[in-house]
């Protein structure tokens, strides 16, 4: 019974990960993840990733391929804070790209193209890699 009981006693705060004070709140929650588990998060994002639909996958792939293009030192897609005007100009143009290779039944709408732009963009900003899905 002692043994739980200690188990169950706070930690002075001193000894908690380091900090001086209480713990933020969002270091609290279970599954956090802290600036050193980046690359777990990428493995998660990534198997999602796989779960998409297969027209999806086929579509984020030739997305990665041409985000190739615009993946060089120095450029927007590694602002610390890229604006959202060339976000969606950067979609857009992806989209027309998409429009001249693909059939009227199989585009996605520019939300979309959107959407799987920004998470390549994501992957890439942390250090993942380019999208493997197939």
């Amino acid at each position: 019974m002692e043994f739980h009981s200690k188990l169950l006693q706070p930690l002075p705060e001193t000894q908690v990960r380091g900090w001086n004070g209480p713990l933020p709140f969002y270091m609290a929650y279970p599954g956090y993840y802290s600036p050193g588990q980046e690359e777990l998060c990428l493995r998660d994002l990534e198997y999602l990733q796989q779960l998409y639909p297969d027209e999806t996958k086929r579509i984020q792939c030739r997305i990665a391929e041409i985000l190739d293009k615009s993946d060089y030192e120095g450029s927007m897609i590694y602002d610390e804070y890229p604006d959202r005007y060339s976000m969606r100009h950067l979609a857009q143009s992806v989209r027309r790209v998409l429009q001249n290779e693909l059939e009227e039944e199989k585009m996605p709408t520019e939300e979309v193209v959107q959407i799987l732009l920004l998470g390549e963009i994501y992957k890439r900003r942390h250090g993942g890699r380019r999208a493997r899905i197939f």
